[in-house]
């Protein structure tokens, strides 16, 4: 019984005798391998959502660990309704941003389910530069690290992913597009995905000003989500080892969106459109203006109040313009030749609008016609002063499509003869 238990004994110590050189190589070769060589990186580009501030899409960093089993999505988008004085840090420009991490699966399906693009772009880089972006998104979700001010046009989602990307080039992505001229305007690109709503179309555009009319580079391009998946599909790299590779290994497109306006291979000449708007507005005032010498009482109560309600548009345009333009740090509105003839002096015309409508005193209605003749004649003059002054170098806003509503129905109110005894008997009568 004895020796019988001694038998296997020896057999083990000569088995682990044996194999101890391949137990050995075995660790030797894995105690090789860095974190890097089990880490998959990717760029996940989503398309553009139903709400406002997802029409221009979206972009997230996935890293896959074969050793646990992970996929992480890095979110540097997050931001929350909820958190303090979010309205108020909104309106004012400063709006803190977070970068978060959270379960792959989890955030792709939700952009399904909400109908947006999904594309993966599986990166090729060596294990040493995966290690160095793991570690720095790893250093992002910290805490102390995590927020930061977001800007629309220079800090945002993408352009953190843009840097991570650059950092996994060593910086020679930032070098192959830092000076590369860009294919349109950062207004321009806003456009190519507001052209589906016209209000939003045209109230973005009225608020932007003349500093984004600047040709840019295609690293500035690179604000937008999808620009970076154009951009980094055919970018080629030299490794740490000097290898050329290409940066992009594949591409899957996990889920196209149906029914859903595409975005603009190039903006389209929107203007037309506000002109056509602001020919019909004028057509509109013109009519009102003749049914007020048939129909004196109808005709002064619908072209009063119909200048009331376009001060109250304007005019309240006008004060997010000017709160923006002075007291926030909203910098893509600053320089904005839009405020000579849309600013807060426009809401005048809303208690003056009133005050023909109701026509009680024919002094005091006949003065208000004469205010708002004046008020939309200073809109008219102030709008041409907007396009005279582009002769000047230091002038080039690309403010078209609000010079192509307003000038028409501020020309023909600048034109309309206020009533009274002279001008038009009854128009202006007493009560």
């Amino acid at each position: 019984m004895s020796g019988f238990v001694k038998s296997p004994c020896i057999l083990a110590v000569l088995m682990v005798l044996l194999l101890a050189p391949v137990f050995s190589l075995s660790a030797q070769s894995k105690a090789g391998r860095s974190r890097g060589d089990y880490l998959t990186l990717k760029i996940a580009v989503m398309g553009p959502g139903d709400e406002l501030y997802f029409w221009w899409g979206h972009i997230a960093l996935i890293v896959e660990d074969t050793v646990s089993g992970q996929s992480r999505f890095y979110d540097y988008g997050l931001f929350s309704f909820k958190s303090n004085h979010f309205f108020v840090n909104f309106a004012l420009g400063r709006l803190l941003y977070s970068c978060g991490v959270s379960p792959t699966d989890i955030n792709i399906n939700n952009y399904i389910k909400t109908n947006r693009d999904v594309t993966i772009y599986t990166l090729d880089l060596p294990a040493i530069q995966k290690e160095a972006v793991w570690s720095f998104v790893e250093q992002n979700v910290l805490p102390e690290n995590r927020d930061y001010y977001y800007h629309h046009f220079k800090d945002n989602c993408a352009t953190r992913i843009r840097d991570i990307i650059d950092l996994a080039t060593d910086g020679q992505f930032k070098e192959r597009f830092i000076h590369a001229p860009g294919r349109f305007t950062l207004r321009q690109h806003v456009r190519r995905h507001t052209w589906f709503s016209p209000f939003f179309d045209w109230f973005l555009n009225f608020l932007m000003g003349q500093d984004i009319d600047t040709p840019i580079t295609v690293w500035e391009e690179m604000f937008l989500p999808a620009e970076i998946g154009n951009r980094i599909q055919d970018f080629r790299y030299i490794d740490p080892f000097g290898e050329e590779r290409m940066l992009v290994a594949s591409t899957e497109n996990l889920y196209r969106a149906v029914n859903r306006p595409a975005v603009l291979d190039k903006p389209r000449r929107q203007w037309i459109r506000e002109l056509f708007l602001g020919i019909f507005i004028a057509a509109a005032l013109v009519f009102l203006f003749w049914l007020r010498k048939v129909k004196p009482k109808t005709g002064r109560v619908l072209l009063g109040l119909t200048q009331s309600f376009l001060g109250l548009f304007f005019g309240i345009a006008g004060v997010l313009l000017f709160f923006m333009t002075f007291f926030t740090n909203h910098d893509y509105t600053y320089h904005n030749s839009n405020f000579l003839y849309v600013n807060p002096l426009i809401l005048a015309a809303v208690p003056l609008g009133i005050k023909v409508a109701r026509g009680r005193d024919q002094k005091k209605c006949l003065f208000s016609e004469w205010l708002l003749k004046g008020l939309w004649t200073y809109v008219f003059l102030g709008g041409i002063l907007s396009m005279v002054i582009k002769l000047f170098s230091g002038f080039y806003q690309q403010n078209q499509v609000t010079q192509a509503l307003v000038l028409p129905f501020a020309l023909v109110l600048s034109f309309i003869p206020p009533g009274g005894k002279i001008l038009f008997k009854g128009i202006c009568s007493k009560k």
